[in-house]
């Protein structure tokens, strides 16, 4: 299952496999479900008894590295929000106002503050009282993270 994944990815997943299950291998969903969230994953809770049922309740690093192979194929986030904000987009123009993006970032779920929603409007050059063209945002938001080595 290496091949599917970048070596820094890989290590990042190791690292945090082994933080949670110490003894080398996950042995209940609550582990699992940490580890996966941990790094970013979302899944439901029928996935997850779906994974360990799979591999007879114990995951070993390499059943691990499996699971997220499997889990990242469905879980599309640039996809999600594209339809998240294209049922914003009353006009169907693919442009939301400034404001109610910034409105959703510091209100809803995973809240952000309101300083770091300033940030991401900087870098990302929106004005706060203009439009979002939601296409372009979503690929500065998704975009990888540079490796600076």
């Amino acid at each position: 299952m290496a091949r599917h994944f970048r070596e820094q990815d890989i290590d990042e997943f190791r690292e945090c496999f082994y933080l949670y299950a110490r003894s080398g291998q996950i042995k209940t969903m609550d582990e699992l479900t940490i580890i996966m969230r941990s790094l970013g994953m979302s899944p439901t809770i029928t996935e997850l008894k779906t994974y360990m049922k799979d591999k007879s309740g114990k995951l070993a690093f390499a059943d691990f590295l499996e699971i997220m192979h499997t889990h990242s194929k469905k879980e599309s986030i640039p996809k999600e929000l594209l339809e998240a904000f294209r049922g914003m987009d009353t006009s169907k123009k693919g442009t939301i106002p400034a404001k109610d993006l910034w409105h959703i970032l510091v209100k809803w779920g995973e809240k952000l503050s309101p300083r770091e929603v300033d940030q991401i409007f900087r870098e990302a050059n929106i004005h706060p009282n203009g439009q979002v063209k939601y296409e372009e945002f979503v690929k500065i938001v998704c975009a990888p993270v540079p490796d600076y080595y």
